[in-house]
């Protein structure tokens, strides 16, 4: 009887060398893949931020015009001791205006300033609650300048952050010029200062920190009603 050859088959597979280039593929792509995806994270969270500071910066200059345009006379114009609607002492611009929701409910002090806050300097502003009597006009009045010195714990609770301020000016528009005021040149015509004088226009000039959404100088003009023509 005779025997059968034997006939020798190939294994179906993979050998162990093939597996490795495999792997080693696989692991390169997905370390591509990764690499994409935290750059696209990445992208995204820095256009979310610069969005949330270009919001923040507009929504403060937008604020700023508002207590502005909403400043009122001292309540006790004329008399022996005028209160102060509007005031600069080099760290703090103060302002005394009607309330935003309900103009009947009392007035309130706004005060806005630059501090560093966590290492950064920061553009802030603070607001008072709403004041009916005299005497928590006058405490409220204090409290800003105080606030822009150094705040307490309640009045941290009050104030916002706007934009990262390497530094900022204040000038008044008054006797047809712009000028410092707490120079002579920013005393009105009857002498008197700023603290005691409404004034024609305001002009901020804002140095913002660079690194962030929009860095460089920004100057903001603004004008009492029925003033205009000047820049």
């Amino acid at each position: 009887m005779r025997a059968r050859p034997m006939v020798w088959r190939r294994s179906v597979g993979f050998t162990l060398i093939e597996l490795l280039v495999a792997v080693g593929l696989m692991a390169l792509m997905a370390a591509l893949s990764w690499r994409g995806l935290d750059g696209m994270t990445r992208s995204q969270a820095q256009m979310r931020q610069y969005a949330d500071d270009v919001m923040a910066l507009q929504s403060g200059l937008g604020q700023w015009g508002v207590d502005l345009d909403a400043m009122v006379t001292p309540p006790d114009a004329g008399a022996s001791h005028k209160f102060v609607t509007l005031d600069w002492d080099g760290r703090a611009l103060r302002i005394l205006r009607r309330g935003a929701v309900n103009p009947g409910a009392g007035l309130i002090v706004v005060a806005w300033s630059r501090r560093v806050v966590d290492g950064t300097g920061q553009w802030l502003r603070w607001q008072s609650p709403p004041l009916q009597t005299r005497a928590e006009l006058d405490l409220a009045w204090q409290k800003a300048a105080q606030w822009a010195q150094g705040p307490s714990v309640d009045d941290s609770r009050r104030e916002v952050r706007v934009a990262a301020l390497d530094q900022w000016q204040i000038y008044y528009y008054r006797n047809d010029a712009w000028s410092n005021p707490l120079s002579s040149a920013g005393l009105a015509s009857d002498g008197k200062s700023g603290a005691d004088n409404l004034v024609d226009g305001i002009r901020l000039v804002l140095s913002l920190s660079p690194g962030q959404a929009i860095s460089g100088t920004i100057n903001r003009d603004w004008l009492r009603p029925g003033v205009g023509g000047h820049k």
